[in-house]
């Protein structure tokens, strides 16, 4: 095959990696095309059965060696940074005596709420009170 036709298989691989959503499959095999392009422009490959046996090779050997550190890099981008909402420092009232260490229910933004006593000493029903850490459903207060 000529440079160019790998160079244009290169661009469509390329392409239909960028418009479907995936695990970056197809962009090792555009890549590969594209050096293959390069390598029988400069005619340092000539023989078309060659060609195809480095892309092939070259395709593959790139998918098993680079996909899975981009993978954790691209990963490891998207859970950088504060979370959207969170309820730490905000108060909530005690819907009942919970003694240190205790776990009843308290309201916070109009909801009830399972709550702990995080504090070495107990809320009162009503008391305002800090939410020092949130578990799943669970808020962890403190008096304030």
């Amino acid at each position: 095959m000529t440079w160019w036709l790998w160079a244009f298989l290169g661009l469509i691989l390329l392409g239909v990696e960028i418009t479907t959503p995936g695990g970056f499959y197809i962009l090792f095999f555009g890549l590969s095309a594209l050096v293959v392009a390069a390598l029988a422009g400069v005619e340092l490959v000539a023989s078309e059965w060659i060609q195809w046996l480095l892309f092939s090779v070259m395709s593959v050997a790139s998918l098993f060696i680079f996909r899975g550190p981009l993978l954790r890099m691209i990963k490891s981008h998207e859970s950088v940074g504060p979370p959207i909402d969170t309820m730490v420092g905000e108060i909530a009232i005690p819907m009942e005596n919970l003694a240190p260490g205790s776990t009843g229910k308290a309201e916070c933004r109009g909801t009830a709420w399972t709550a702990h006593n995080l504090g070495p000493t107990g809320l009162l029903k009503g008391q305002r009170s800090l939410v020092e850490r949130v578990e799943g459903l669970a808020l962890w207060l403190k008096s304030e």
